[in-house]
This record gives structure tokens, sequence and C-alpha cells, in this order.
């Protein structure tokens, strides 16, 4: 297996290994982290992922290819499978599973302001701009940082490039507002229902970077789960004392891989 893992395809209902380069933009994406066969809110990448899909012919499959999927996870080792929908492709074979070791993994991280104006063209869909945020991290990673931060027109925090921005200002859980474009994450979902259940107050705002000196930042994903932010340019952050308790709560969520069958019946109800 290569880095980047073993490519399937699904077509005549099961996923069937192939050796091709697709040159076609992504239409639609969703990736989650899987240890030793558990995973966190497995349900929700999948609906998310059914959601964004309109054809008809496609959405009749999503049942049996997301069993198959499940099926072909291994169930030891660290993976980040990642299943795509691509609308260029014929009908009926416009799905696919990319099988792949998991990334590494680091409780901290660096940040970068992009310099530029925000590149992506789709701000509600996991998918179209994996590529272009992906060169966005590439070019933090050139200025010595682990991931960039995109910023709106005004200069307000809207998000990470492959990461959700959140923040805590006096105790409360802070994360940009609808005046921003954020891709919807389903670590941010569940770090605010965390929050919630614990009492600590929510909110939704919008922030210049320069804001955020002496607040705990942090940047949020599927893979990374909770990574405390150590640096950010020259703005001054505070300590992370949230992030170790948070860390643990969110690691409680983790459960055993679902069964293809139980997969199956669950969207082929829905």
């Amino acid at each position: 297996m290569s880095v980047s893992g073993d490519f399937f395809q699904f077509r005549s209902g099961e996923l069937t290994k192939v050796d091709i380069a697709l040159t076609d933009l992504l239409t639609v994406a969703d990736s989650w982290l899987v240890t030793n066969g558990q995973t966190r809110a497995l349900d929700r990448h999948l609906q998310r992922f059914s959601k964004s899909i309109a054809d008809e012919k496609t959405q009749k499959q999503l049942p049996a290819f997301f069993a198959s999927l499940v099926a072909t996870t291994p169930q030891e080792g660290d993976w980040f499978p990642r299943i795509e929908y691509r609308r260029s492709q014929p009908e009926g074979e416009r799905l696919f599973l990319r099988m792949r070791p998991a990334p590494e993994r680091t409780e901290v991280c660096s940040l970068w302001t992009l310099d530029k104006p925000d590149p992506r063209t789709e701000f509600h869909t996991k998918g179209p701009d994996l590529s272009n945020c992906q060169a966005l991290r590439r070019a933090a990673n050139l200025h010595g940082a682990d991931e960039a931060v995109i910023l709106s027109d005004s200069g307000k925090i809207a998000d990470g490039a492959l990461s959700s921005i959140v923040w805590w200002q006096d105790e409360v859980l802070c994360a940009p507002d609808a005046t921003t474009d954020w891709l919807p994450s389903i670590t941010r979902e569940l770090v605010f229902e965390i929050a919630g259940q614990a009492g600590y107050e929510t909110r939704e705002t919008s922030a210049a970077p320069e804001e955020l000196a002496g607040c705990e930042v942090w940047s949020l994903s599927a893979l990374q789960g909770i990574r405390g932010v150590t640096s950010w340019g020259d703005i001054s952050l505070g300590e992370l004392r949230m992030q170790r308790p948070f860390s643990k709560r969110l690691a409680l969520l983790n459960q055993n891989l679902p069964t293809p069958d139980e997969v199956f019946e669950a969207f082929g109800t829905s």
C-alpha cells in the first residue's frame, strides 16, 4: 500500500480496487480517523456526505456503499479513510473510497495567517476546495507553521485550511459566525456540544487574529481532534488550560465501527 492508500471504486454493488489516476475535481468528500476499529461520529460524516449528493442513482447506492466501506476498514492500526463522489464520472460509477494510513497526529500546532484573498469557491461542501486548502497548508509549512488561517475580506477569522479555528475568551468557547465563510465541521459540533454539557457558554462571533491575544486557541479536525495552538505569528496566545480535559471528553465519544448490516439498515431506511 502506498502512503496515499488503496483506491477503490464502487460499481455493480461492490468496492473494486482500481489503479487509476483521476484528474477531475472532487465533487464531495469526507474523512475520519479510525484507530483499532474505533471512530467517532461516523454517522454524522456519512450523513454530511449523503446530504451533499443530489443525483438520485448515486443516492440509491449509498447504503450499500457505506456498508462496503465499513467492511473494508481494517480493525487494527490507525487509518484515515476518505470517501469521494465524483460527478464527472459515468452515472452509477461515481463513488470511491481511499483507504489511507493515518498521518501523524500532534497535540499542538502553529498557525500562519494567509496573506491573500480566500481562494475557496464552495464554502459549505467538503470536497471541491480540498486541493486549494492542501496548497494553503503547504504554504503555511513554507512559512514555518503547521496550518494556514483564512480571513474574510474584512480581516476576520473564517477557517483553517484543513481545520476549524476556535478560541476561549473569558471562559466562553468561541468560533467564527455566519459573517464569515467556514466549512461546517463535525469536530466543531462535537466540541461545542461537550462545552454545553459541561456548563460552559458558547458563542459564534467574529474576530481578527490580533483580537485573540491572551486567548487559548484550538485547531479542530476529524484527524487531529483538538490541537492547542502554541504560536501564531507575533500574537501572544494564552496557555492551554482547557485542551486536555476537552480532549479526554472527545476521546470518550469513540465507538466501535458498526457492522455493515447496521450501516446498511441505518441508511437504507433514512
